[in-house]
């Protein structure tokens, strides 16, 4: 995938007209990508493929078909930047551009379209509808982020931060979906003056300026805000209520030691990040599978919270989840490729409140999730 600035290095001549055959067909994420309203756009066929469906974001991919023909659109009259552009786009996905000829208005025409070697086509069509109902509104979310980086980013730095950059996104329409708390106002009242990003790496900090309604019906003076960009997590804590024991994890964290703590090793319940197109149920099942080799039962929702809302974004889910518990041996856990290193143990539950009573839980989510099981642990063996 190269930038604008590499096809002139390159002394590349850039395409006149691309095809159109996935999200880029949406006018709005066109726009927000070209830079400019989406026009000077004909319908197009590419004969001899499909467009196929692939990994957990269900991407359009172009796959060979020679019985069949991919629809799309025929962008033309496109200028240097407008590629480069694009170009810089898809270099998160790690799509590039090759050479093909479509069937438009009655003739053929060659151009180029985006291929994507590293993706898998399912054997299932994409559908062009259905994913607009269900990713669009994490997508262009995330492309107006992307594009801001316009000409400021190279795009091999992009393809490392889009992961990151698709989690905001989709933490923003979860947050969307939540029913919020009573309140005499809401976001719409606060009025954000300026938002800059200073740093931008995993996690992400905005510092906002901005004014707000006062209880007294006056308006506050313009303050400064700070906010560390995290995304949605969940925490679990697995129980077994026939053996009455707890699975729990430990780990180094940089937020203790930062603060000058002198054991930054913590113990916790299982926990991780929501990606995008997953449900908190299906992240906690995935990050038990990662952190411990535990697979959970019933999962039972505790609570929705922001854990430190003064000063970050992220917004918890956390559970209870019933398992089978039967070995007590120590082992280690986590993914090699996120450096992941962890302690998993299984204790009883007497063992577990008194770690918790004196004092051996810094964590807020395994003392939320401590006192749920302490209010709720005969119930559960009850079988209720």
């Amino acid at each position: 995938m190269v930038d604008g600035g590499r096809l002139a290095t390159l002394g590349m001549s850039h395409p006149t007209s691309l095809f159109f055959f996935g999200t880029l067909r949406h006018p709005e994420i066109a726009a927000t990508v070209l830079g400019r309203p989406a026009d000077r756009l004909t319908r197009a066929t590419l004969p001899g493929f499909r467009v196929a469906r692939a990994g957990p974001l269900e991407l359009p991919v172009l796959a060979r078909a020679p019985d069949q023909h991919a629809n799309g659109l025929l962008a033309q009259d496109l200028t240097a930047e407008e590629v480069a552009r694009l170009d810089f786009y898809e270099a998160g996905f790690d799509y590039a551009l090759r050479d093909v000829t479509v069937d438009a208005a009655g003739r053929s025409l060659a151009t180029q379209a985006y291929f994507a070697d590293a993706l898998h086509p399912d054997a299932e069509n994409w559908d062009f509808e259905a994913w607009t109902a269900k990713w669009f509104e994490m997508t262009i979310r995330a492309a107006r982020e992307v594009m801001s980086h316009f000409g400021h980013m190279a795009a091999e730095e992009l393809q490392w931060r889009f992961p990151q950059i698709r989690v905001r996104a989709a933490a923003a329409v979860q947050a969307g979906q939540e029913p919020s708390p009573e309140s005499d106002f809401n976001a719409k009242d606060v009025k954000v003056i300026q938002r800059t990003r200073p740093y931008d790496q995993f996690f992400a900090l905005d510092e906002f300026q901005l004014t707000h309604p006062r209880f007294d019906g006056g308006e506050s003076e313009m303050i400064s805000r700070a906010v560390l960009m995290a995304a949605d997590a969940v925490t679990v804590l697995p129980y077994d209520p026939k053996r009455d024991r707890v699975l729990i994890i430990e780990q180094f964290r940089a937020g203790p030691l930062a603060r000058g703590d002198q054991s930054p090793w913590l113990i916790e319940p299982i926990a991780g990040r929501m990606d995008p197109g997953e449900t908190p149920e299906d992240t906690a099942r995935r990050e038990a599978e990662e952190e411990a080799g535990v697979a959970l039962g019933d999962l039972i929702e505790i609570a929705r919270y922001y854990p430190s809302p003064g000063a970050m974004s992220e917004y918890l889910f956390s559970f209870i989840a019933l398992c089978d518990l039967p070995n007590m041996d120590e082992r280690i856990g986590g993914l090699e490729t996120e450096a992941e290193d962890i302690r998993v143990r299984v204790v009883s539950y007497a063992a577990f409140a008194e770690l918790v009573a004196k004092g051996g839980a810094v964590n807020g989510p395994l003392i939320l999730s401590a006192l749920w099981l302490s209010q709720n642990r005969e119930r559960l063996r009850a079988g209720d």
